[in-house]
Formats: structure tokens, sequence, C-alpha cells
């Protein structure tokens, strides 16, 4: 085999040196012995199996449980449903309101909670819906959470360590991005182990004839000139014949142009396009769309809030009354409501949007009738930033109002939006939940490389979002992420890469 060595890296060069044939080969195992970092391992590693010296022997993945600043608050002072038990426990009866004052605890944390206690038959309200303590005894599931929660304070939870029992309930309460309303933040990696081939045994012994270590200088600088070091030095050669970088003429961002036609498509089919503010208030981002104020499904979203100022000034009427009264009792629209005293303080509260269906809501005060809508919407949420989540995001919203829409219509646009915009050849209708659709279908599409991910969710908006906001008419709504339908029609493998500063990417994409 001839060998050119000069052409491996120094990363290459020490790893070779380091090891030896039938010998395991990990990151940790490198990380530890040549002080490499995770980044520089990885390199290696693909550099030399493209070269045919290491050949993968193995892969399997880990996963690790750590709490979050949440969960460690809740290791060291108990969990809210604990801190309720003991409040209650040699007290007076106290309404959920009184329980939160008390315990400095969010209302939505208060409500799922005492909910999970009810149900246990831990707790029970009295005639003047007032929580008491009716059992004396915590629920199983409480106190083995509680423990689990002890556990983390000693650091990571390796899932194989785990009992059957510790995974399930592990699962409650851990979330895979680590969201800040989560006690545990779960994390998976990958551990791939290697071994040196013959032709690795062969380039580590030519390595070492040449005398080349990995140390060698492989840029000139001042310091070392005045230092007079190159003088004993040993120097990487410099590749004189290397071919020079092509230039390319400039281009549009490929996201931007596949933005702008998703926009042309949809006002050719008759669509109007809205738009409004990046800031909000939880009214509209939330309360206005039948989301109840102190119900964990308030958490379905993790907003950023403004720190100033914190309120809007107002809402605007009737809208405001008409939604409290929803809330309170279900006003007009049929509905019992979700019983209970709607807050206009915490309405008022402003937030990053954290939805497109936020804009759907306005636009219903104001919509002609029938009407069809739509807007590309910047929105915000508290994520781990990976190849198919951002912490900003796009996405195309859009309602279709009309006496004769129906799920089949809805159905019609989800499979175009698939099909026609994102251009997946594999979709699927999937079941959904949100508060303020009946029914609800999230539209799934089967990436080439990332597989099946969910791209959106939908359905027909419920009476109490229409009729409090002026509509007596069906009402078709959706919320897709265009990101991830731009990583279908760009044929790219990470939603990161839409957002890239490489410019060299913007200049070959697909789509310009």
């Amino acid at each position: 085999m001839d060998i050119e060595v000069k052409n491996f890296h120094p990363l290459e060069v020490k790893l070779l040196r380091h090891v030896g044939l039938g010998e395991d080969i990990s990151a940790e195992r490198i990380v530890n012995e040549l002080d490499y970092k995770i980044g520089q391992c990885n390199q290696a590693f693909s550099w030399l199996c493209a070269k045919g010296c290491l050949k993968e022997t193995g892969r399997r993945t880990i996963v690790t449980y750590e709490l979050t600043e949440l969960g460690q608050a809740q290791a060291n002072e108990g969990t809210p449903a604990q801190r309720i038990f003991d409040l209650l426990k040699g007290g007076e009866p106290l309404s959920l309101p009184e329980i939160a004052e008390k315990l400095g605890l969010e209302k939505s944390d208060i409500g799922s909670a005492y909910g999970s206690l009810s149900k246990a038959g831990t707790c029970a309200m009295n005639a003047e819906n007032k929580a008491f303590v009716k059992n004396d005894q915590l629920p199983a599931d409480v106190t083995e959470t509680a423990e689990l929660l002890k556990k983390g304070l000693a650091g990571p939870i390796d899932e194989a360590t785990m009992t059957e029992r510790e995974k399930a309930l592990m699962g409650r309460i851990s979330k895979k991005r680590g969201a800040a309303g989560s006690p545990y933040k779960m994390t998976e990696r990958e551990e791939v182990t290697y071994q040196m081939t013959e032709a690795g045994q062969e380039a580590k012994e030519a390595l070492l004839k040449a005398n080349i270590t990995g140390e060698e200088i492989g840029v000139l600088t001042p310091q070392i000139i005045a230092s007079g070091s190159w003088k004993t030095a040993s120097f990487r050669p410099y590749g004189l014949d290397a071919p020079v970088q092509r230039l390319i003429p400039g281009r549009h961002n490929p996201y931007a142009n596949y933005i702008q036609w998703v926009k042309d498509k949809l006002t050719s089919l008759g669509f109007e396009e809205f738009d409004g503010p990046l800031v909000e208030n939880e009214f509209w981002n939330g309360d206005a769309l039948f989301m109840p104020q102190f119900h964990s499904a308030h958490d379905i979203h993790d907003v950023y809030y403004v720190k100033e100022p914190r309120h809007c000034k107002q809402i605007e009427e009737p809208w405001l009354s008409n939604v409290a009264a929803t809330h309170e009792n279900g006003g007009n629209t049929g509905s019992r409501g979700w019983q209970y005293k709607f807050d206009h303080e915490f309405t008022r509260r402003q937030i990053l949007r954290s939805q497109g269906t936020v804009l759907s809501a306005h636009q219903l005060t104001k919509a002609k009738v029938p009407g069809k809508y739509f807007g590309i919407v910047r929105c915000f949420r508290f994520d781990e930033v990976d190849a198919k989540h951002g912490a900003d995001f796009y996405q195309t919203e859009g309602i279709v109002i009309g006496k004769e829409a129906n799920l089949k219509d809805l159905l019609g646009l989800l499979k175009m939006f698939a099909v026609e915009v994102a251009g997946a050849t594999d979709f699927k209708y999937v079941p959904g939940y949100f508060p303020f659709t009946e029914p609800s279908i999230e539209i799934h599409i089967k990436h080439p490389v990332l597989g099946w991910f969910e791209m959106g969710g939908s359905g027909i908006f419920r009476p109490e979002v229409t009729k409090s906001l002026g509509i007596d008419e069906p009402v078709l709504a959706w919320g897709l992420g265009i990101d991830r339908m731009a990583m279908m029609h760009l044929g790219i493998n990470d939603i990161r890469d839409l957002f890239s500063p490489n410019i060299d990417s913007v200049r070959t994409r697909r789509g310009n």
C-alpha cells in the first residue's frame, strides 16, 4: 500500500500513533487520553474512516436524564403536589388561588398538581370550592416522583440503571429538549466504537518511520520568528498545487425564495395575506383561543415573556368581555366554559407570540364571510435547537371561513401542503389535541433521512372561539411549520441549514 503520509492531518496522526490493532476506540477514550474535544474526535474518526484506516465496530444509544433548574428546586423544596398536601394537611381548607399565593407557585402548576391529588382521592373540594385533605396518605406516584427527583441531585441518571417503574415516572416529568417547565431534561447520544484496520496499521508504521508526530507547525507566526523556535521546528508541507476556491455569482437566499413562492401559490388560490406584531399578549395568544388560564393546557407553549412593559394597556372590546364570559360560563356559545374566574390582569401580560394562530384570532374579528386568509408568521418558543427544532421558527398559518367548510376540505388543504408545498411523497393524518379546535388533526410527513415528523396541526375552530369573536360559520384552521416543509422542498437534513451563515451553502443549494 502506497501511503502519502503528508496528507494526514495532525489530529489523525496523533490518534493513529496512540492506538493499536484490536483496541476499541471511542470518543470518550480519545478525549481522556489525548485531550481532544468531541468535535476533534468526530473529525478524526470521519477522515480516518474515509481513508480506510478505521472501521466502525459498534453503535449504541445512551439516554440520560438531568435535573433542570425547576427539577432542582422541586427536589429541594418538594413538588407542587407535596407542598399542597403539606399546606392543607394541618390547616384550614383553601381555594386554589389562595394556595398559589401562599406557596408562591403559578396558578397553572397549582391546577395540575391539585388535579392529580383529587384524582387519587387525596384531596377534595368542599361546598365553598375550597380544597382540603380527604386522605392522609400521599399517592404513590407523588412520593416516588419525589424520590426520583432527589436521586437526580447526585448527577445525571443513565436510563440503563433505572427500573421499569422509574422509567415510567420519568416519562411524565421529562422532556427530550429540556423545556423550562419540565423537572428533567432527557438527552440522547450515540456512542460509536471503532477499531484500526490493517491499512491503519500500515499508515501508523509509515508515520513512525517518517518521524511525523502531529506536532508539526502548520502556520508560521510572528511569535515563532521572533523566538527563533522556527530554526529547530518541524513544519507541515504546504500544498502549493491545491486547487483554488471556485467563484460563483451571488444568488438569492433559497429559503427566502421558497417563502415567497409559498406566498405566491396561496394568493393565486384566492387567499388574502395577514400579518401582525411579534409582541402579543396572553389574551390573543391563548385566552381568545379558549386556552384556560390556570390549567396545564396553557403550558402547551413555553413562551418568552416581555420584561418591560410587562402588560399592555388594554384589550379591545367587546372581545375581552365575550372571551371572559366564555371562559367563566360559556357566554353565548352554548358551552359551559371552564368554570373559573377570568383573570383580567393575566390576560394583559405581554409575550413574544408562540403560535401563528394568534393572527387567525385577530383576523376573525374583521374577516369577510366567506373568506380565506393566510400568513407566514415568525414564532418564538423555548426549545433546544437540533436538526428539527429552533428557538424561533416560521409557521404558515391560515383559516377558511364558510357555511359549507368541512373536514374533507381541511384534509384536502393539508394534502396540498404536504405534497405540493413540502414535496413529500409519504404523508399521514394523525389525531391531535388543541384546546381551540375540534376535531384536531396533525399532518406528518416522511423525510428521506430524518424519517417521520410532524409538519403541523390543524382543526375546525370550536364555537367558543368563533362565536366569542363574532363568527357564526364553520372555520377551518391550520398552523404548519414552513421551516420543516422547506427542509423537504430544498433537500436538506438539518433545519439550522436554512439560516446558515455559510455563504457557500447559499450559492450551491438547490432551489435558487
